[in-house]
């Protein structure tokens, strides 16, 4: 397993910043944005790749796909087993984020089940079945605000941000994913950053189809592109979940202002006792209670909040961390 790096230093945070708020990014797009050289940027970052300290996947959006039910778990399990659970539950296909919570015995994990069937297998069946599972709440997603996906971990000027994915926030085109394109989408989940050419030939169409085709669903935010990295890496030392209660007619207002702030990687909304999940990622719980107090304090339809802090993440965009591999 390649050597897990332990820092990053400035010019490296800001390349791999560029990189998440532009997975497909060339060499060149990303020395343009920050103002380097091209040569720079793939001595920097070819090597991040390589030993898989930067990742690049893919997810499909479930609201384009009526067959896929987005849900969030909160699990209370028995904290001598969290750990176990954690990464039983990391090794499903079908989870996109698993989280250890708080006091090290709860769990957040979002899963896109495939189908009514799937669902109450692991409601109905498997968590019940579990002993070490003392309880449990779910909650569908109901809509991902997608500014979000332009998150750079405050790494990036807005003048830079705005090069790398400019009206984040326009309604998409209306556009259907045909079975034709699966193949091309799995392929993105494997890496996001293969070539036209390696897409053309997992999926045989020629590089201009598969970029014209590529092009549309991301558009339409038919998949997200990602590039998976551990945060403490780019000076992130406090994450947390928010679950937030907001008034029904303020509920995208709210949502759109809290996904634009520099601190918060995701918003959705949600069914259930809260109506907003926001995750957070912060330099430090200081910087944490400055969010809290200025941003999320100060707007006015926001009713309730609880905070829960993340201990560790264990898969993030569909992937195993690789500090998680040994839970």
């Amino acid at each position: 397993m390649p050597k897990v790096r332990q820092d990053l230093d400035a010019v490296d945070r800001r390349i791999t910043a560029v990189l998440l708020a532009s997975p497909r990014a060339s060499w060149r797009h990303v020395a343009d944005v920050l103002g380097v050289s091209e040569r720079t940027v793939v001595r920097r970052a070819a090597p991040l790749f390589h030993d898989q300290t930067l990742r690049a996947t893919a997810v499909r959006n479930p609201a384009l796909y009526p067959h896929l039910i987005p849900m969030v778990l909160r699990i209370r399990c028995r904290p001598n087993r969290i750990t176990a659970i954690a990464a039983t539950l990391a090794r499903r296909h079908d989870t996109v984020w698993v989280d250890i919570l708080g006091g090290g015995d709860e769990i957040c994990a979002v899963l896109f089940l495939n189908g009514p069937d799937a669902r109450n297998e692991l409601v109905l069946r498997d968590l019940p079945a579990t002993a070490a599972v003392q309880s449990w709440t779910s909650y569908d997603l109901l809509k991902v605000f997608p500014a979000g996906f332009a998150w750079s971990a405050g790494l990036l000027t807005q003048e830079e941000s705005a090069q790398l994915w400019p009206g984040f926030d326009a309604s998409p085109e209306p556009l259907s994913p045909l079975p034709e394109d699966d193949v091309l989408i799995d392929a993105l989940i494997e890496d996001s950053r293969m070539t036209y050419e390696e897409l053309a030939g997992r999926t045989g169409r020629t590089p201009r189809t598969v970029r014209r085709r590529l092009d549309a669903l991301m558009e339409a935010h038919a998949v997200r592109l990602a590039t998976e990295v551990d945060l403490a890496l780019l000076g992130v030392h406090a994450e947390a979940l928010l679950w937030i209660k907001a008034m029904p007619g303020a509920l995208q207002e709210t949502g759109q202002i809290l996904s634009r702030h520099p601190q918060v990687r995701f918003t959705a909304a949600t069914t259930g006792s809260s109506s907003l999940l926001v995750a957070v990622a912060a330099a430090d719980l200081s910087a944490l209670y400055a969010l809290l107090t200025g941003t999320v304090g100060a707007l006015p339809h926001i009713s309730d909040i609880e905070v829960t802090p993340i201990l560790t993440g264990v898969k993030r965009t569909g992937l195993v961390r690789p500090a998680a591999l040994s839970l």
